[in-house]
């Protein structure tokens, strides 16, 4: 049985059908650290999770 599909799945698949590019979002990165693309917070590149504003890149 196929499990049904997920908000962000079916935000993402409204917006694709109409024209808008979906990605997913991924950390920035600032000489030799990630920085987050919510509040620009940077962090060592081991990092996972924005320790500023609690930001968590997609899992896609």
């Amino acid at each position: 049985m196929a499990s049904a599909p997920s908000n962000d799945e079916l935000f993402d698949e409204f917006l694709s059908d109409r024209g808008h590019e979906v990605e997913a979002v991924g950390w920035d990165e600032s000489y030799n650290k990630k920085q987050c693309p919510e509040c620009s917070g940077l962090h060592d590149t081991d990092a996972t999770e924005c320790s500023v504003c609690g930001w968590v890149p997609n899992q896609n």
